[in-house]
């Protein structure tokens, strides 16, 4: 994986070279503030913590990572620089991996860019600000496995809007596997064993756990795991298509 760090620097420069990247980091700036401190009810709670921050990011993820994710090989296939990127001299996994670590560390940036919430939480009051790391740190983790679904899904179709969509529905079977009302509908016939199965596969499950504070290297794994599975089968998708 020599030509990584080529790659990466190329998909991460082409961020900044149109206004997606800042039209992106705006809206990314704007609903996070709408969420926390109107919906989240920040004042009003009278907690010194930025639980009402996190708990919105599933959601948040949910419409604007794939908006993210949709143009990583879509736009490629459309344009038809896909068959020029695969002459150059570098790997599957280089090129995979550069443009999916392209547009986390660009996602890590955006939610760096949120930085005024833990100051304005530390003048309010006397937060966990280890728990508010771990928080940024599943939030991270938690927009990697969006995009790496995204890398996947957008590997399999030349049009952007049918790779949001499908990222979109892929991405909430996820969150909603966690549900109550998903988790009754198994438990009425299907043994704990798959019931527990299916909430362990929830984002929301994962998430929770990490935002709260508790770092468990099960969670860690999960999201690693579930990564590097869908950046695989991106892989196996681009195969695929250069077959057809």
């Amino acid at each position: 994986m020599k030509q990584l760090p080529v790659v990466f620097r190329r998909e991460l420069a082409s961020y900044f070279a149109t206004p997606l990247a800042y039209v992106f980091i705006v809206i990314f700036l704007v609903l996070s503030g709408v969420f926390t401190f109107y919906l989240g009810e920040f004042f009003e709670r009278g907690q010194a913590d930025l639980a009402p921050f996190f708990n919105f990011h599933p959601w948040l993820y949910l419409f604007l990572v794939p908006a993210l994710a949709m143009r990583l090989w879509a736009e490629e296939r459309k344009s038809g620089t896909i068959e020029l990127l695969m002459t150059l001299p570098i790997t599957r996994a280089d090129a995979v991996g550069g443009k999916f670590l392209a547009a986390w560390v660009f996602a890590g940036i955006a939610l760096l860019l949120t930085f005024p919430m833990v100051l304005t939480v530390n003048y309010l009051g006397e937060p966990d600000n280890g728990a508010i790391l771990t928080g940024y740190i599943g939030s991270w983790l938690l927009a990697g496995a969006y995009l790496a679904i995204g890398s996947c899904l957008s590997a399999l179709t030349r049009n952007q809007v049918i790779a949001f969509i499908l990222t979109v529905c892929v991405c909430f079977l996820f969150v909603a596997s966690g549900f109550p009302l998903v988790l009754d509908a198994f438990s009425g016939w299907a043994p704990q064993t798959l019931v527990d199965a299916v909430a362990a596969l929830s984002f929301l499950t994962r998430f929770d756990a990490i935002s709260k504070g508790v770092l468990d290297l099960r969670d860690l794994l999960y999201f690693a795991s579930l990564i590097l599975a869908w950046l695989t089968a991106t892989a196996v998708a681009i195969d695929l298509k250069k077959a057809d």
